[in-house]
């Protein structure tokens, strides 16, 4: 299951790293893609939406997950 999310902060791939790392170590998360440019992040898995948006907020982004 692919869950999306909106993420505030990123501004360069460096910032994508981090958001990638941040959800991919988040339990049941296959894989994770950020793109800073349009401002989202995509996971593969079926980990909790909340642990996800908690992940990328200790990470120093703020996310919210996109219904």
């Amino acid at each position: 299951m692919a869950t999306t999310l909106t993420v505030d902060g990123m501004g360069c791939s460096g910032c994508e790293d981090i958001v990638e790392n941040a959800l991919t170590d988040v339990a049941g998360v296959g894989d994770a893609d950020a793109d800073h440019v349009a401002g989202a992040a995509t996971v593969e898995g079926n980990a909790a939406p909340g642990d996800l948006v908690e992940a990328v907020d200790v990470a120093g982004y703020e996310a919210t997950v996109v219904e």
